[in-house]
Parts: C-alpha cells; structure tokens; sequence
C-alpha cells in the first residue's frame, strides 16, 4: 500500500496545497484533480521522489519511504508530462537506455515486443527526433510494458495521443490493475478505467 498524510508543497513564497493525505491499495487507481497550478505535477513528484514535500510523509507498506527508499523505487515508475527521451537515440536504444538505468536488463527481443505492441512497429530503429509528438510519446509509454513496476505515477499520461492510443493506454493500465498494480494519475481527459477508482482534488 500507499499512503500520505499531511502533504504540504511550496514553490517559491506560494503554498500549493497543505494537508492532503490519500491511500493506494492493490489494484486501486487514484486520479488527482485540480485547477492549473494546484500543485497536481508537484505532488505526484513529491511521491516519485523528485520533489521534497515542505511537510508530510509517504509511507510504502506502511513503512516511511525514507527507511525502504531502494526498496520503493524499484516498485515505482514515473512518466512524466513530457516524453523524456533522446531525441538523436532510437526508440529501441532509448527503451533499453531507460532500463539500464533503472538497474534492469531489457534484451532487445523485449524492447522490440513492448515497441511493437505500443504501436511503433517499423520505426523501432528510427531516430526519434523524426516521430511525431504522439510517436514519441508511446516511445515513454513503452517503458510500462517492460518496468515491472508495482506504482504507476503518470502525469497527463494521454496527452498527444489519438483515440486508439488513448484506448490502448487504457486497456494497458487496466491490465497493471488486474496484476494488482497500483496507479496515480493525472488528466484533463475523461477516462474510462477498469479498477477501482478513487479520486483527489487538489484546491478549492
């Protein structure tokens, strides 16, 4: 499980939000809501571990993520709202790139499946700089085939994608749920997700 309490976040002489707390539990999805500039990228990167929380604590499995941080972030998976990747790499090199990183081996019959399976047959060895904004975004998105990740942190997960991305995503964090797995979320899109679902409003 997952779980916050009393988060408080401020960015320069302004308090985004103070006191909020949540519970993610096995196959739970957690959408955070909120107008612009309510602090909903500064939470989920509080939770990812990017961003220290002014006051507050997060909790994996009931143990503060400071004592089990190796621990945490190899169950945890973050996408951010940009794409993140290179722009003069492949979608194949920045896959496995990507994983190296994380400490994870990713063989390349592996990248070329998840590639494939995201919707980028035929250009798994094309510089990214020549796909499209969408294309390089299922380049990121290809990265939640192959993390092993319990917790899905995913910021504007859709964005840039077409009605059958959009589906397939779905369908994707659907299947994470079935698995147990755990996901929060931000999006200005409606969403039609299986798991269970609880929400979060950051602001008035």
């Amino acid at each position: 499980m997952l779980s916050a309490s009393g988060l408080a976040c401020v960015r320069g002489d302004r308090r985004l939000f103070s006191d909020v707390a949540f519970s993610l539990s096995p196959g739970e999805w957690l959408h955070v809501e909120g107008e612009n500039g309510a602090g909903k990228t500064s939470l989920l990167r509080i939770v990812a571990g990017l961003l220290h929380a002014a006051e507050g604590e997060i909790r994996w499995g009931g143990t503060p993520v400071d004592d089990v941080r190796d621990e945490y972030h190899e169950a945890l998976l973050y996408l951010g709202h940009a794409p993140a990747i290179k722009e003069d790499m492949t979608p194949l090199e920045n896959l496995r790139t990507s994983a190296a990183v994380a400490g994870r081996r990713l063989d390349e019959s592996a990248a070329f499946a998840a590639l494939g399976r995201i919707g980028l047959k035929g250009r798994e060895e094309l510089p990214a700089r020549f796909l499209s904004q969408g294309q390089k975004r299922r380049v990121a998105l290809a990265r939640l085939l192959v993390s092993g990740a319990k917790l899905w942190v995913l910021d504007e997960p859709f964005v840039a994608l077409d009605v059958a991305a959009v589906a397939m995503l779905g369908g994707l964090i659907g299947e994470h749920l079935e698995q147990d797995g755990m996901v929060l979320l931000t999006s200005h899109q409606e969403m039609k997700l299986s798991g269970r679902a609880r929400s979060l409003r950051l602001g008035k």
